[in-house]
């Protein structure tokens, strides 16, 4: 089954297309990105498997545009890769929010599109765009089954005493101010797959999983399900971020604005755009360049990734807490799967609880799944390559087989 992944933001299309042949075997046929989208200068980059890279700029002034390059890509006689678009059975969305509708992936029908737009007001940068994907290939390919896979949905199991914030409860009762949580393909993907490789029952273990890129959380998992998760209403909470602050004290904002005469607006950017790794060293967002500074002497870079680590033990320490230990700690994500040295300096912080952590091991990893851990450990740790695409695929081919 030809599945077509999409994931879209505001101004940009990731997608995948991939050959699901079964649940445990798949093809990756081409992936590619569409940037800048309504801008007279868009970019579709297309690398089809096996073949060189396609690149073209133009303007793209919307998404349907932009995913009718897609497809035109997908099925050119120089670099497509199927022979017709009737080749592709289903499409796959990654959709940001799901709120408290959704628990699960689900086949896209007009009452999904109801709930989604629901969401808006929870994920106004990101639903607006993944339900635009959604309403351009209806258009483009009307009759191909669509299915959406939530961020949020496997943080859904977590409790009430997890997910409420200490606010009113009538603002839960009126406008669902909860923690949600995202990452959750990413963060279920990668525990389940650690646990194949070691031999640990998923339904019957404690997990942390840490999900660190340029957004970064981390999860509880307690046999299988989501106890709880660093990011909280919106993605800004929990882990210091490449621009986001993470976890700070409200009464900051409200200082900072009243001083400042920032607006929300003005704060939104403040803690979602200036903050983060960028903000505390004032050179850049990405963590290969604050590292290279900090080897250099940088005293703010050197801070910035101090807190960074720091922040990443506070919460693997809160959550071995929380389930009164822990059987496995993975790290995934464009950090997380390749960077050894924090890998080593946060894991090596959980000696006490019985992590014998193989310095060897953890030489070089990068981009590949691996155990940490000498063989007598208490506690595993490793290095998962996370594929949120392949997730979605996999729910997709799930779903749509069930209709036949």
């Amino acid at each position: 089954m030809v599945i077509l992944v999409l994931n879209c933001g505001s101004s940009s299309i990731k997608y995948q297309l991939i050959d699901m042949i079964s649940d445990k075997s798949s093809n990756l046929l081409a992936k590619g990105m569409v940037e800048r989208i309504g801008l007279n200068d868009g970019i579709l980059a297309h690398k089809p498997n096996g073949k060189d890279k396609f690149e073209v700029t133009k303007s793209i002034p919307d998404h349907t545009i932009g995913i009718n390059m897609i497809l035109e890509a997908l099925v050119d006689k120089d670099h497509g890769v199927i022979g017709s678009l009737t080749d592709i059975s289903a499409v796959g969305h990654r959709v940001a929010h799901g709120g408290e509708f959704f628990t699960e992936s689900v086949l896209i029908t007009d009452k999904v599109k109801e709930e989604i737009e629901k969401c808006i007001e929870l994920a106004p940068l990101h639903n607006p765009a993944n339900l635009k994907g959604v309403l351009s290939m209806e258009n483009l390919l009307p009759g191909v089954s669509q299915v959406a896979v939530f961020d949020t949905s496997f943080h859904q199991s977590m409790p009430p005493h997890s997910y409420l914030y200490a606010i009113p409860y009538k603002f839960y009762e009126k406008y669902k101010v909860r923690r949600y949580g995202f990452h959750g393909t990413s963060h279920k993907f990668v525990a389940q797959k650690a646990c194949k490789l070691v031999d640990i029952d998923f339904d019957n273990s404690k997990i942390i999983t840490c999900h660190l890129g340029n957004g970064a959380s981390i999860t509880a998992i307690q046999n299988g399900k989501s106890l709880d998760t660093s990011m909280g209403f919106t993605p800004v909470d929990g882990l210091i971020m490449g621009t986001r602050s993470g976890t700070v004290d409200p009464g900051v904002l409200l200082y900072l604005a009243d001083k400042e005469n920032l607006n929300l607006k003005g704060v939104n950017d403040l803690i979602n755009k200036q903050s983060g790794v960028q903000g505390i060293s004032g050179i850049s967002s990405d963590m290969r360049d604050i590292e290279c500074a900090a080897a250099n002497g940088n005293e703010r870079a050197i801070l910035a990734l101090d807190m960074y680590y720091y922040r990443v033990t506070k919460f693997i320490g809160a959550y071995a807490a929380v389930m009164g230990g822990v059987d496995l700690i993975v790290f995934t994500g464009g950090i997380g799967e390749n960077d050894p040295v924090l890998r080593e300096k946060v894991s090596t912080m959980f000696a006490f609880m019985g992590v014998d952590f193989d310095a060897e091991a953890n030489k070089g990893v990068r981009g590949k799944d691996k155990l940490l851990t000498k063989p007598n450990s208490r506690v595993k740790v490793m290095a998962i390559t996370t594929d949120e695409e392949l997730v979605i695929a996999t729910d997709t081919r799930s779903i749509v087989s069930k209709l036949k």
